[in-house]
């Protein structure tokens, strides 16, 4: 017999929510939001002292008595992400809500210490993993909601994710990087994503957790001021037409604490609206291979 969910309107007050790059950008912003509105929040950060700072932060900006965990971790190590995850099971006996916001673009080639590109691990195999390892945790906790970071950047990858070249060597070549391969490479990562929400949506149908991917627009934040000169140029010129981190995080924090949504799952939104993301995205073929190969890469 399946669990029963007795009828009942979702209140993000009292909810436990992981989350993900919420030391600074969206993630902080929303992170505030959700706990002037009474949520607990299990942090996951890669550096101890700055998250620490971030609580302090967080407990200053509203008079909520709430729970704030601190969990440390690096999202581009997986040995890491699954230490994190048996801690969080270990104090955690619900998690109502995760997301995953941290995200990175790396200017030049990296490879993880498990043997994959840098972007691709952040970006996605990160939250595929610990997604993965916090299902069964969600489950019981049902209803529950996971809810990723994309961004509209997916465009850029209208030919959808190269399976030959999945390290991304073929993009960080001179030529290649030139004319924006690391860029295009975050654009994949991004539209994995989408991939990942629209098949997690459909192999989750019937057990109260629900999924969600959005884009929360060009925000002003410190996102890719570690690439160089260029990229912080780049970056700087950009901001000029960004929106505020706060308002990046809308639709983070309404996916989080909507009722309207709660019937939703595997779509994708902008500005707490559905949008179609772009036409490759239909294709049910690529998201279950993408997953296939995910849960290959991680050990799944």
């Amino acid at each position: 017999m399946g669990k029963e969910f007795t009828v009942s309107k979702w209140n993000i007050r009292g909810k436990y929510v992981v989350i993900t790059g919420a030391t600074s950008g969206i993630g902080l912003a929303a992170a505030k939001i959700l706990a002037s509105r009474g949520a607990n929040l299990g942090i996951i950060a890669r550096n101890e002292t700055k998250a620490n700072e971030v609580v302090n932060q967080i407990k200053a900006s509203t008079n909520e008595i709430i729970v704030i965990d601190v969990f440390i971790a690096d999202m581009s190590s997986q040995q890491s992400i699954r230490k994190v995850a048996s801690e969080i099971l270990s104090r955690c006996p619900k998690v109502d809500v995760l997301i995953n916001n941290a995200g990175a673009l790396f200017q030049n080639h990296q490879i993880t210490a498990e043997g994959y590109e840098m972007t691709w691990a952040v970006n996605h195999l990160g939250p595929f993993l610990l997604t993965t390892l916090l299902l069964e945790r969600l489950k019981e906790s049902a209803p529950a909601r996971i809810i990723t970071t994309s961004s509209h950047g997916h465009k850029m990858a209208r030919k959808g994710i190269d399976f030959n070249d999945l390290r991304a060597e073929q993009l960080y070549k001179p030529m290649k990087k030139l004319m924006g391969g690391p860029t295009l490479r975050y654009g994949q990562t991004k539209l994995a994503n989408i991939f990942f929400t629209s098949e997690l949506g459909q192999q989750l149908k019937g057990t109260g957790v629900t999924a969600y991917c959005f884009d929360p627009g060009l925000v002003n934040t410190n996102f890719n001021q570690h690439n160089g000169k260029l990229a912080r140029l780049t970056m700087a010129i950009m901001k000029l037409f960004s929106r505020s981190p706060e308002k990046g995080a809308e639709t983070m924090v309404w996916l989080a604490e909507a009722e309207e949504v709660s019937h939703q799952t595997g779509l994708y939104y902008v500005d707490k609206k559905i949008e179609s993301p772009i036409e490759i995205t239909n294709d049910r073929n690529i998201a279950k291979r993408l997953w296939e190969i995910s849960e290959a890469q991680t050990l799944i």
